[in-house]
């Protein structure tokens, strides 16, 4: 009884223990972040996933979700550019489309379909699309007939060339100029509106005129082939959507109807043709067939699925035809939990996202004094004409924007996310993309992580006065609602018929094994410690190679049973490439200290820790996040299910084998699909890659856009090359950011 009592108490200090933990964590993102779900925890209300249409200014949509985040009634939430999606209250629908009138017209708030997340393609042809062109068009023949007049000497007189250019100035520039009068009404200045409306009208003052209508003409051709860039930019990451299957064959007696997966209830059967999707979870009840799991997992090599195996939404059937029972409603199914973690990551930003948001603030208004400044002090201390230095600053306001970062950065991480999406690894955020560009230490788990986790009885000892056949029915019996690998090994080996009603009482004890009692015995199955804290002593010589799995009966020792597991393909090559890197690696295992000194070995892992409780795996992995000299991020690596403390309490907790698995996308913050370690190589790339192309766009758009300033400064730069340091900027990063989408294994260099 005294011992019964411990184990639970161990197990109250351990539940606690994760409770703690994944609350300090969750509030330590929270103060670094803020991310919202579906429901919005402070007031209970549900959150509805709604799409801004027609939002195409990054600007604006930092400035409307800072005025949604500071409204009582919304709470704090997150407005993803990239797709154009924000979850909000649904009572305050009405209140949040006033929000966006105030500060961009034109943009309306649709609650969506819970599947209204497929085929969104950009609308690129509207009536307000040919209108904007017609008059580019018009502006732009009314600024050559001016300009070739000029060309051959005919010098129009004032008011027609007035005439030309102001008409031509207007048709291109009315949207912009009404913009920056309503936006400076409502003391929002320093957008890119009111910037190049004041550069504009002030070339017009100094009579300028061709290159007043020739930036705004330039500017807003400029901003929509920008648009179609960023559209398409969407429109690719959205292509990842197209995993959601359409419609499921819902098999109603004799017929066979063709419905919304929504519409499908657990326990009915589908029909599955080859070449269809999967809709829902499920198991095989008729047929055979190879699937293709490539959406989920990234893995090109089909499947092979028969009778009694288990289907997921999204698998796309190759050959047969087959009947599946459902067993998971559409709402909780893989792929849309896949789907759900991708389009909700853009909430949780990476530093480098929110530190170009906080420049952007200050950028813009400090290039505006500097202009202010340049325009002003040269002519009072008498270094020339007021004219010429006043277009230099109207030069370097139409230079300002910093649209190109706002716009690019976004996108690249929710490119990055999409892309490590494809590869079947799933990130929860951009933060954890760039944590995995610093890390310095990864922690493995061993059983289902660096080992198959099938585990196979290799050697029965029965102890004196029993026998292998009796020692091997107690444990499979005692083990029988187990679905500890181990467990199902011993169940698997055993030949003899189990009788479930002999089993008269079951208490799984964690990190320790089974106490159970058997036709009015009481039986142990574990661990050493396990019949150690029960008073029963045994004397065996030690085993290498394998688990020993301890069995008493009646307080009496009746032998143990040698398990043994498999190095999984391509665990050793990871730990290699790892080490390479200079990435440090450890393992940390309840298993004995033989059979991970022989598994470290055989891998070449770093260090180890063996025979450990869950708790004390926290313990250890406390000690390396508290370590003096740590500058990087320690990874853990585990199964999702077992190792929940040290998933949450790592910088970043990696759930492998997390296919279908509730347990792992809840505790894990990167959740790979297969069971492979050398995903973790994928996923380190990726983010690299990721981190790369940010870098590219924000050296690119910073220098490029500072040595127009210098250059304008000294009066080298005229205003139809600011428009490049401008528009062109931002559309070259825009293009370059959606290269990281499309990463594969020869997108970056080889993992080093």
């Amino acid at each position: 009884m005294h011992t019964t009592s411990s184990l639970d108490k161990k197990q109250r200090e351990l539940k606690h223990t994760t409770d703690k933990i994944a609350e300090q964590k969750q509030q330590s993102e929270l103060d670094v972040e803020v991310g919202v779900s579906r429901l919005d925890l402070d007031k209970g209300e549900e959150r509805v996933k709604y799409r801004l249409e027609g939002l195409t200014c990054a600007a604006c949509a930092m400035k409307i979700e800072k005025a949604f985040c500071a409204e009582e009634t919304i709470g704090q939430t997150s407005l993803s550019f990239a797709t154009q999606t924000v979850y909000l209250p649904r009572s305050t629908q009405e209140l949040a489309q006033r929000i966006i009138d105030r500060i961009e017209p034109g943009v309306i708030l649709k609650a969506l379909h819970p599947r209204g997340a497929k085929d969104i393609k950009q609308q690129e042809h509207s009536e307000d699309t040919r209108w904007k062109k017609i008059r580019m068009l018009v502006a732009g023949s009314l600024l050559s007939l001016g300009l070739l007049l000029n060309l051959l000497g005919q010098n129009p007189s004032w008011i027609l060339e007035y005439a030309l250019y102001l008409t031509a100035y207007i048709l291109v520039g009315y949207e912009v100029l009404y913009r920056a009068m309503r936006n400076m009404f409502r003391g929002a200045l320093f957008d890119e509106n009111f910037l190049m409306s004041l550069a504009t009208i002030g070339a017009i003052a100094i009579n300028q005129l061709p290159e007043a209508v020739g930036v705004m003409l330039f500017y807003t051709v400029g901003e929509y082939i920008q648009d179609l860039a960023v559209n398409r930019s969407r429109n690719s990451i959205q292509a990842l959507m197209n995993i959601r299957p359409d419609y499921a064959n819902l098999i109603d007696q004799l017929d066979v109807l063709k419905v919304e997966p929504e519409d499908v209830q657990v326990g009915q059967l589908i029909l599955v043709r080859p070449g269809e999707r999967v809709p829902l979870d499920g198991e095989v009840l008729k047929g055979s067939s190879f699937v293709d799991t490539s959406a989920l997992t990234g893995e090109s090599v089909p499947r092979n699925v028969g009778e009694g195996d288990a289907v997921l939404a999204g698998m796309v059937n190759s050959s047969g035809v087959l009947t599946v029972r459902v067993t998971r409603p559409y709402a909780e199914s893989s792929i849309q939990k896949i789907l759900d973690l991708v389009e909700n990551a853009s909430a949780r930003k990476a530093r480098t996202e929110k530190f170009i948001t906080t420049f952007s603030r200050y950028y813009t208004p400090g290039v505006v004094v500097i202009a202010l400044g340049i325009a002003i002090l040269p002519p009072l201390l008498g270094g020339g004409v007021f004219s010429d230095w006043l277009y230099r600053a109207l030069t370097i306001l139409v230079i300002s924007c910093p649209c190109a970062l706002v716009i690019s950065i976004p996108l690249g991480y929710f490119g990055g996310i999409g892309g490590a999406a494809r590869h079947g690894i799933l990130v929860k955020g951009a933060n954890y993309l760039e944590a995995l560009t610093q890390v310095e230490t990864v922690v493995f788990d061993k059983t289902g992580t660096l080992t198959e986790g099938v585990f196979e009885v290799v050697k029965l000892r029965p102890a004196k006065g029993f026998n292998a056949e009796f020692l091997m029915k107690i444990a499979a019996t005692a083990e029988i609602h187990s679905s500890h690998p181990i467990a199902k090994s011993i169940r698997n080996y055993n030949i003899i018929p189990l009788e479930v009603g002999t089993l008269e009482d079951y208490k799984e004890i964690s990190g320790h094994g089974i106490q159970a009692k058997i036709q009015g015995q009481d039986v142990l199955v574990g661990k050493a410690a396990l019949l150690e804290n029960a008073g029963i002593t045994f004397d065996i010589d030690q085993e290498q190679g394998g688990t020993l799995v301890h069995v008493a009966v009646s307080g009496e020792y009746a032998g143990y049973i040698l398990i043994a597991d498999r190095i999984k393909a391509g665990a050793k090559e990871t730990i290699e490439a790892l080490g390479k890197a200079g990435i440090k690696t450890v393992m940390l295992t309840g298993d004995l200290q033989s059979v991970a000194h022989s598994v470290a070995e055989e891998l070449g892992v770093a260090e180890f820790q063996a025979d450990l409780l869950p708790q004390d795996k926290v313990a250890w992995l406390d000690e390396l996040l508290t370590e003096k000299n740590r500058k990087g991020k320690v990874v853990f690596v585990g199964d999702g299910i077992n190792d929940a403390p040290v998933l949450t309490r790592a910088d970043v907790g990696i759930a492998m084998g997390g296919l279908g698995s509730d347990a792992a996308i809840e505790a894990a913050d990167v959740v790979f699909m297969d069971d492979q370690p050398s995903k973790l190589l994928t996923a380190i790339e990726i983010a690299r890659f990721t981190k790369k192309i940010i870098w590219q766009n924000i050296i690119f758009a910073l220098g490029v856009k500072l040595g127009f300033i210098l250059f304008g400064m000294m009066g080298m730069a005229t205003m139809w090359e600011a428009v490049f340091a401008d528009v062109g900027v931002a559309l070259l990063a825009v293009l370059n950011a959606t290269r990281v989408r499309r990463y594969s294994s020869t997108s970056a260099s080889s993992f080093n």
